[in-house]
């Protein structure tokens, strides 16, 4: 048995993250991981999709757009099976260079399912640690991160399967291109994965409940995004339910009607993604933790649960699922556990990002939020398509909304889809954690020619100053 000062109960971006903070505190440090450092999003998540993305983003300019840029070849083809193989390639050297991190800080890193297993006799917690051939070790803790994350969620009548109904897990590794595939969920999983296997030429239909794509997303900027898909060639069926499923060998069938009813439809497809949301991986040893009414861990504001010594971060205590937010409760929550005048922070402001194209990011309130906590807003907007540099590069789809407080002009909300949003997001999060006013963004000065110009912009057309619309 070893004694630590903090045991991280999983790899990924919460666990290795929080791990490492500890054992830059001086801290001794182990973090248990079944699978391999970077856990889900490094892995099987993040990463992985959006190298297979980028896959799809050349194809589709070379196939697409050479002629514009004078641009001329034959025969253009791809190779699935490399188009998969570079995506894993680019997991692998990351999780290699965690597992380096931890060397380095000099957290011990232990392969194998990490679970509670009560109060040590120094008044601690013990963590059992079980390795891919069944052998158990135990280990006392002072504290214990939680950092398990999540899984997908099936549906009851969609079980998974691994070859006809699949999760993202699965749609990153398909062996075999699908001719036609159905997408149930049109959160960022399924939008990304739609445009990916559109891009390559799978006939892919979505079906989402909600009444839009990216429904959490300013409605300005969904609606722009069907647009887009609809030229893009992807199906989608909106304010609609999947109600049966019928799995054979050869292929899936679902029925789908109108959520406010109506008649029912059946979908064809060579498989299913099922992309509905996530459920909390709960540890061994969990059963006296505080649950949410939806199974998530409960936490207080320095990410304390309800057993002493054990707190807990990332996906599994709820939505936001993202790993930026995870890191970042991860390392509040360790800096917790070791200064007791630490200001602990919960997320409130957060980036969200989905990685199609055309990308779509934002920051802070909507404006239906706006309207259903009754603020008094303005919004500024700019076109990329009068960006210079927007049209110099050819991406001229998209815009940029900014939502201002009316009484004091401070910046509420942020709303970008087109090229590079989710590299332009990270002012206006910067923007409003510094509470920043219009004024102030109207003085900052942004290069000529860059898309961010259009922030300039979109903050001078919220008070009536913009110079190019």
């Amino acid at each position: 048995m070893a004694s630590y000062d903090l045991i991280v109960i999983g790899g990924g971006p919460a666990g290795y993250v929080g791990a490492i903070r500890a054992a830059q505190l001086g801290k001794k440090v182990a973090c248990i991981e079944n699978d391999r450092a970077g856990g889900t999003c490094l892995n099987w998540g993040c990463i992985p999709t959006k190298a297979l993305i980028k896959n799809a983003d050349m194809y589709l300019n070379m196939r697409d757009k050479a002629a514009e840029f004078g641009l001329s070849f034959d025969n253009l083809s791809y190779d699935w099976s490399k188009v998969i193989g570079r995506s894993r390639n680019v997991s692998d050297k990351l999780a290699g260079g965690i597992e380096f991190l931890f060397k380095k800080n000099k957290v011990d890193y232990l392969r194998g399912t990490g679970a509670l297993a009560g109060t040590s006799p120094s008044g601690g917690n013990k963590v059992t640690v079980t390795d891919a051939e069944g052998k158990t070790e135990t280990h006392d803790a002072k504290n214990v991160l939680l950092a398990t994350g999540c899984k997908a969620r099936d549906l009851p009548f969609l079980k998974f399967d691994g070859k006809r109904v699949i999760g993202a897990r699965e749609a990153m590794l398909l062996a075999e291109q699908p001719k036609e595939m159905l997408i149930i969920g049109a959160g960022a999983i399924g939008v990304e994965f739609a445009y990916f296997y559109n891009a390559f030429g799978t006939k892919v239909t979505i079906i989402e409940m909600m009444d839009h794509l990216l429904p959490v997303e300013d409605t300005e900027v969904s609606q722009t995004l069907e647009k887009s898909f609809k030229k893009q060639g992807i199906n989608f069926h909106l304010a609609t339910k999947t109600t049966a499923a019928n799995v054979t060998d050869g292929g899936v069938e679902l029925t789908v009607e109108p959520a406010k009813g109506g008649d029912p439809v059946v979908l064809k497809g060579d498989v299913v993604l099922v992309a509905v949301g996530v459920g909390a991986i709960l540890p061994g040893g969990a059963e006296k933790l505080e649950l949410t009414d939806r199974g998530f861990v409960k936490t207080n504001d320095r990410y304390q649960t309800n057993l002493p010594g054990v707190s807990a971060a990332g996906d599994l205590i709820g939505p936001p699922w993202l790993a930026h937010v995870a890191s970042f409760e991860a390392i509040h929550a360790v800096e917790s556990m070791f200064d007791p005048k630490h200001k602990s922070k919960k997320v409130d402001i957060f980036p969200g990002c989905t990685y199609c194209h055309p990308e779509v990011a934002s920051v802070g309130l909507t404006e239906r939020a706006c309207k259903e906590k009754g603020i008094a807003y303005k919004v500024g907007k700019f076109p990329f398509q009068a960006s210079g540099r927007a049209l110099a590069v050819g991406e001229p789809e998209g815009f940029v909304k900014l939502i201002y407080g009316e009484k004091y002009g401070e910046l509420l909300g942020a709303h970008i889809i087109g090229a590079e949003a989710t590299e332009l997001i990270a002012e206006m999060g910067l923007a409003i954690t510094l509470e920043a006013t219009y004024e102030e963004l109207e003085n900052t000065i942004h290069a000529h020619p860059t898309l961010s110009e259009a922030i300039h912009e979109a903050t001078s057309d919220a008070f009536g100053h913009a110079i190019h619309i």
